[in-house]
C-alpha cells in the first residue's frame, strides 16, 4: 500500500461539504468507529459542520481524501478542552492521510485557545487509531468497559486519550 505524499489540510468551504458528507457517512455506516447512527444529508451537514470551530479537509492530487471536525468538548469552565472527530475516505486509509489531518487538528486546537484536545470514545478495536494517536503523543486515560455499540449490536470497550496543546 503505497503512502500518500503531499497531503494537505485545510479549512473547509461549502463547496466541499458533498465530499466531507460522503466520507463522514462512510463512517457512520461502518459503525465501527463514531457514536452516530444517521447519516447526514446536505442539508443537515451544511449547518452540522457550520457549526464546528473549525472543519479540516484532507486533499491528494486533487481528491478530498480526509476530514476532521473540531469543537469545543464542554461548555464553561471546561471550555478549554477541544474534542474532534476524523475521518477518512475508507481507500485512502492506511496511507499516511490520518497522521497530516491529527497534526493539523492539533495545531488549529492551540491556534483556537484550546489548551488540551479529548477523545471521549475511541473504540479499542479501532487499533490503527489507537496507535496513531499513542504515536503523536496522546495520553491513554482509561477505559470505558463496553461503552461503544457496534453495528452489529455488540458493545466494544472505548478509550479516553488527551494531548496537551
Amino acid at each position: 500500500m503505497a503512502k500518500m505524499k503531499n497531503v494537505t489540510v485545510r479549512g473547509y468551504n461549502i463547496d466541499d461539504v458533498p465530499a466531507m458528507t460522503e466520507i463522514w457517512n462512510e463512517v457512520v455506516k461502518e459503525g465501527n468507529a463514531f457514536p452516530q447512527k444517521e447519516t447526514l444529508d446536505y442539508d443537515g451537514a451544511k449547518k452540522f459542520f457550520a457549526s464546528q470551530t473549525f472543519c479540516g479537509v484532507a486533499e491528494y492530487e486533487g481528491e478530498t481524501v480526509g476530514m476532521y471536525i473540531l469543537h469545543p468538548n464542554n461548555v464553561g469552565r471546561c471550555g478549554h478542552i477541544a474534542n474532534a472527530s476524523y475521518a477518512v475516505k475508507s481507500t485512502c486509509r492506511g496511507k499516511g492521510a490520518g497522521k497530516v489531518i491529527v497534526e493539523h487538528c492539533l495545531f488549529i486546537a492551540k491556534q483556537k485557545g484550546f489548551k488540551v484536545l479529548q477523545f471521549n470514545a475511541v473504540v479499542a478495536s479501532n487499533v490503527k487509531a489507537v496507535k496513531l494517536y499513542e504515536n503523536l503523543g496522546f495520553v491513554k486515560l482509561g477505559t470505558v468497559p463496553k461503552g461503544f455499540e457496534n453495528k452489529e449490536g455488540v458493545f466494544e470497550d472505548i478509550i479516553l486519550f488527551y494531548h496537551t496543546l
